[in-house]
């Protein structure tokens, strides 16, 4: 085996030579293979363990064990021991979700200390666990096409060996182990894989790994074909404005698979509600769908995606008067002026006899209204955002200036034409948006 490792370490990682690799090690058979390995081919590592506390006397044992070998072999290393429990409490995860949570990002921590990448033992048995628990739970293709061999700076090397090449290897080498008593127990649905359902599976085909192998890979090009063709997709049907995506319909119902595209592009933002995503497409204008740090909005013929932004219509930003620098929350210039007035929707000109100082800048609310300039009357601002066909999110983004509890500017947008400087005023306010 150790012949074989180094050569799927010169195809697929070369890239490993010369770098600082921390290797998590747990004390199982797993990773005490991949240290033997990784110590045999003289490659530049520091192991990792993590006591998690939860199984009493076994997690000091394999601690122990793991500090014993590492001091034997003269290797650094790091441990650390961490309340499992009470960290899965306090968080609201379950104690699986809390360990993984807590592995890596100390990993992470010790990565800022100058190594280059985490190496873990995960192999062929893992995957093959982990597509039937995915596929049993139900799936897209992602979730069919196994554990990544990398994932940016975490690298999984033993993917493609099975669990009995590994225990065999371990064996020959007389390499110390312990065995997890948990992985014994039934509770845990992957030990119901592990111990009913894969055995099953090789008697069934005693080439079952390889075949396995073979349908990972077809899946994993399979994927790769889908994410070419989101792309061109996406680059067709959805355009970038600042940190808002719009996603033409018109153009997405050219295409009948429309729904696999908005899965491609919107499962990265946390969304979980597909069926609602999908029912956007023929939904009203002003429905939403929310993730825990996006929205999708439908307006008309688009649907919007933004980053979900607390609202807080009572915040006002006070300007004590023309003197004052306004960069917060957007940037304004005062200044009083005499000449030509090119007005345009960044640059209003207003009659300084007309506003009171204090102005302040505020986000809309119930009942505003204002008297838009070149019409005639008031209008409620509600009304004048439905007329401009403002889109909830355009909304929840618009600033208003105003002189006491009077909307001067729409920002950006519209004046009030009672605060317009005409030919008879004397002192003209210039203020523009930068």
């Amino acid at each position: 085996m150790l012949t074989k490792f180094q050569h799927h370490i010169e195809q697929n990682f070369a890239q490993l030579k010369d770098k600082k690799l921390l290797l998590a090690v747990s004390g199982g058979v797993d990773s005490m293979v991949l240290l033997d390995l990784f110590y045999k081919l003289r490659f530049d590592i520091c192991v990792v363990h993590c006591n998690f506390q939860l199984r009493g006397k076994e997690s000091d044992a394999d601690e122990l064990l793991v500090r014993e070998i590492c001091q034997d072999g003269y290797i650094p290393y790091f441990i650390e021991s961490f309340d499992t429990l009470e960290f899965a409490k306090e968080n609201k995860l379950s104690i699986q979700l809390a360990a993984r949570k807590l592995r890596y990002d100390w990993f992470q921590e010790l990565l800022s200390l100058g190594f280059d990448y985490v190496l873990t033992a995960h192999h062929l048995d893992d995957n093959v666990e982990t597509f039937l628990i995915n596929f049993t739970r139900g799936t897209g293709l992602e979730g069919l096409t196994g554990i990544p061999a990398q994932n940016e700076n975490i690298i999984r090397p033993l993917l493609p060996f099975s669990r009995d090449e590994i225990e065999n290897y371990a064996k020959d080498n007389k390499i110390q182990w312990r065995e997890d008593s948990s992985n014994a127990s039934d509770k845990y649905f992957r030990n119901k894989l592990r111990h009913n359902i894969v055995p099953t599976l090789k008697e069934l085909n005693t080439g079952f790994l390889d075949s396995f192998q073979n349908t990972l890979h077809h899946l994993q090009q399979a994927e790769s074909l889908v994410n070419d063709a989101s792309k061109l997709v996406f680059e067709k049907v959805v355009k970038e404005k600042g940190n808002q995506l719009e996603i033409h319909l018109n153009s997405l119902l050219e295409f009948q698979n429309y729904k696999a595209y908005l899965f491609q592009w919107l499962k990265s933002y946390g969304f979980s509600a597909w069926n609602d995503i999908y029912d956007l497409v023929d939904a009203q204008s002003g429905k939403q769908v929310f993730s825990e740090t996006h929205v999708l909005l439908k307006d008309r013929e688009k649907l919007l995606l933004s980053e979900r932004k607390p609202i807080n219509k009572s915040e006002v930003f006070i300007i004590e008067s023309i003197e004052c620098k306004v960069n917060i929350p957007l940037k304004l210039i005062f200044s009083r002026f005499s000449g030509d007035k090119h007005v345009n929707a960044n640059c209003i000109f207003v009659d300084e006899d007309k506003i009171n100082f204090p102005l302040i800048i505020r986000k809309w609310q119930e009942g505003d209204y204002f008297y838009p300039a070149g019409m005639n009357g008031k209008k409620k601002l509600s009304k004048y955002f439905k007329d401009e066909k403002y889109s909830l999110l355009d909304k929840e983004n618009q600033w208003l200036l105003c002189s006491e509890d009077q909307i001067i500017w729409v920002i950006g947008k519209r004046v009030d034409q009672r605060f317009i400087a005409t030919e008879t005023t004397q002192q003209n306010i210039k203020i523009e948006l930068a």
